[in-house]
């Protein structure tokens, strides 16, 4: 699978993608990410792409020019026409990413998602090129990319073998949701008092924190239901 990026900031996102699972995704050739600097698009010595908003208001507009000519570019040089893809514009007037939409959008072949930045994108952007508009949360950022990188994440984890039993383990045991149930590790006993004598915190008041004795049991079936039990 393959996710084209567009935006003002490419630099936002070289850290993130060359560590952890998405690294070694990408080493592997399970999907790739390609970043586009939208200034690159642009006609004028200064590489403007942005400007005023038409009838007046705060702030500045990111210009549909760059956009289309990005766009045009990807389709025409980077991908396949019989490549099914999807044009992704990120806003917060878009509708609400979740887990259904991860895994629908990971069911393309190219992902193209379009960063906004300042006071918005050019409403031409969302009426004619995108074909969803896409939202992380009720909130504001400063822009798109983090809400792109949220969203290259979760697709990637429906990529098969992007997690490797992982990913077949958990779409066979919820397909149809999201589950977390309370993990732990070693030590078995934890007593915060012996780090911390004088610890004035909230959690330091209960001087014993053990892991449940059911998962120390060795008893799958039970750790199984006490699992499902306490899943959220």
């Amino acid at each position: 699978m393959r996710f084209h990026i567009l935006t003002i900031f490419p630099n936002i996102f070289e850290c993130y993608f060359k560590e952890s699972i998405l690294k070694r995704a990408k080493e592997k050739g399970l999907i790739d990410i390609k970043i586009y600097n939208l200034r690159d698009f642009t006609k004028d010595k200064h590489k403007s792409v942005d400007d005023k908003p038409y009838g007046g208001g705060p702030g500045m507009v990111l210009m549909v020019e760059p956009i289309f000519k990005a766009i045009k570019k990807i389709e025409s040089e980077v991908i396949s026409k019989k490549s099914k893809k999807s044009i992704i514009l990120m806003s917060a007037k878009g509708k609400s990413f979740n887990q259904k939409i991860a895994e629908k959008f990971s069911k393309f072949d190219d992902l193209i998602l379009i960063c906004g930045r300042y006071e918005g994108v050019d409403e031409r952007v969302a009426k004619y090129i995108a074909d969803e508009e896409i939202s992380i949360g009720d909130y504001i950022l400063t822009g798109g990319e983090i809400p792109a990188i949220v969203v290259v994440d979760a697709v990637s984890r429906f990529v098969p073998n992007v997690l490797g039993n992982i990913y077949s383990l958990e779409q066979k045991r919820f397909p149809d949701k999201i589950t977390s149930y309370p993990v732990y590790t070693r030590p078995s006993v934890f007593k915060p008092k012996e780090i911390w004598e004088n610890c004035p915190l909230r959690f330091c008041r209960k001087r014993i924190w053990k892991v449940p004795e059911v998962l120390l049991s060795g008893d799958h079936k039970k750790i199984e239901k006490w699992r499902e039990k306490h899943s959220r």
